[in-house]
């Protein structure tokens, strides 16, 4: 696997040697994974600038973000009763531009789609906090970061770990609850099965390649999750490329793009011969 990391391929040169059954796959994952960044950078900003312009801090009962549609997300602000109010919504076009985000304090009921993330969010919250199985598990220096996520018909709540540690992001320690339309809990699974540290890298070090490896439980491609992730981090770890090793398989995320592809290691073992055979001429 080290030779694997080691030797420089183009994108282009994967490409052509890449599983056309994973085309789609990969689509999918990087689709999903857009829309848990898109939700979660709107969180970031959002609850920045309502802490800003709103002072009634006693009111706020929580927050939620979605995309509205492709160019834009909404982080929601509700209050503490019993009925809970929209107490401020901060909109976003695709640029995040916290200097042109609308911020809107005004108290209004939520929509409909709001209402059912709201009650959607809440019904995972009720999950977690029950966990009696002990499923879900905490670590020092990090908080979950509960994503709703109502699309193509499905309700999800994607469950990330995040970092409250400076200069340290985490992979792993993820979690997938499926719900029906009455919100009730179909299935829960562990994404990863660990929780990976990586750090930025020391003041003025560029670190452009990072890896972690997926286990059999987890899958061999990439997870919406570590896609979310790595976008969210890009522009604070630098990174250009993170590889994802299974057993069967190699997943590359690039950040110019993003891009993804899938390739076996039995191809990409080729590949590296015949990049030392070259060598060797």
């Amino acid at each position: 696997m080290k030779k694997i990391l080691i030797f420089i391929l183009s994108f282009t040169t994967l490409q052509s040697f890449a599983k056309r059954d994973f085309e789609k796959q990969n689509k999918a994952i990087l689709e999903e994974g857009m829309r848990l960044y898109q939700s979660e950078k709107a969180s970031w900003h959002g609850t920045d600038l309502f802490g800003e312009h709103y002072t009634k801090h006693d009111n706020i009962g929580g927050y939620f973000s979605y995309v509205e549609d492709s160019n834009n997300a909404k982080c929601i602000f509700f209050s503490k009763d019993a009925a809970p109010k929209v107490i401020g919504t901060i909109s976003f076009d695709s640029t995040y531009n916290i200097y042109t985000a609308e911020i809107n304090l005004t108290e209004r009921t939520f929509t409909d789609l709001e209402s059912s993330i709201y009650h959607l969010r809440q019904s995972a919250i009720e999950v977690i906090s029950e966990n009696k199985d002990g499923f879900f598990k905490s670590y020092e220096n990090t908080n979950y970061n509960i994503i709703p996520l109502i699309y193509k018909k499905e309700k999800k709540v994607y469950i990330i770990t995040g970092s409250q540690k400076e200069g340290v992001v985490f992979l792993g320690n993820d979690y997938l609850l499926s719900f029906s339309n009455n919100n009730q809990l179909k299935s829960k699974k562990k994404l990863h099965q660990s929780l990976i540290p990586f750090n930025h890298g020391a003041a003025g070090e560029e670190i452009k390649e990072a890896v972690h490896t997926h286990l059999p439980e987890t899958g061999p491609l990439m997870t919406p999750t570590d896609i979310c992730t790595l976008l969210l981090y890009a522009p604070f770890t630098k990174w250009k490329q993170h590889t994802v090793v299974s057993k069967d398989y190699v997943s590359i995320w690039t950040a110019n793009g993003p891009n993804l592809i899938t390739i076996s290691t039995a191809a990409l073992r080729k590949i590296n011969a015949n990049g030392d055979n070259e060598s060797k001429k």
